[in-house]
């Protein structure tokens, strides 16, 4: 089973994917991970974020190895990934990786922003998790703040507004649900709430692939 989780920042597909995975005994890959790698090579590097060629370079030689590092996690790094999603020649350079993880046997996991358009358009089940962006900066300042970390939440969520508004209007593979995506909104439920209900939409999606 390939399973496709999009949705925006801090909506909770991260935490869903990894579950998901584990409770189907699935691969599971952040591909938001991916681009950060890409923007944290170019930031060591000295290079503009804007600089395509040097990403499109930085995400050819980009390996599995490359997202085990805690730094990608950073607040920072989200926002510059969020620039090197938007060139063209980066997302192209990334396709096959993520189908490649795709075609495991058994299937997988995937969450990012175009998986259920993009990467897998014939994914067994696609969800697409989103919440309001006001709860999205009060997750993410609760996680900073649990980290140790200063957390401004109106700056947060001007930070998130701003990176709605570019991945959805990239031009190419904008932020937004497949056609046969399950919605699902995770503005007022718990992290085991939010479980149950995509259990329940997994299983009605998967459902309906095997009815007559």
């Amino acid at each position: 089973m390939i399973l496709a989780i999009d949705g925006p920042a801090a909506s909770g597909k991260g935490t869903l994917g990894k579950r998901l995975a584990a409770h189907f005994g699935l691969p599971h890959l952040d591909t938001g991970l991916l681009y950060r790698a890409v923007a944290f090579a170019l930031l060591q590097d000295g290079l503009a974020l804007t600089d395509e060629a040097a990403a499109k370079r930085a995400a050819e030689a980009l390996t599995p190895n490359a997202l085990d590092n805690d730094r990608l996690r950073d607040r920072a790094m989200g926002e510059a990934a969020s620039v090197v999603a938007a060139l063209p020649a980066v997302r192209a350079a990334l396709v096959e990786f993520q189908r490649a993880f795709a075609a495991a046997p058994g299937g997988a996991v995937l969450d990012g922003r175009d998986i259920g358009t993009v990467i897998c358009p014939r994914a067994d089940v696609k969800l697409f998790v989103t919440a309001s962006a006001e709860e999205r900066a009060r997750r993410r300042a609760r996680e900073l703040t649990l980290r140790g970390e200063a957390a401004d939440e109106a700056a947060i969520l001007a930070d998130i507004r701003a990176r709605d508004a570019r991945d959805s209007s990239r031009a190419v593979a904008p932020l937004a649900p497949a056609p046969d995506a399950k919605i699902l909104d995770t503005s007022n439920l718990t992290v085991d709430e939010v479980f149950a209900a995509a259990l329940a939409l997994i299983g009605a999606a998967k459902g309906e692939h095997t009815s007559p």
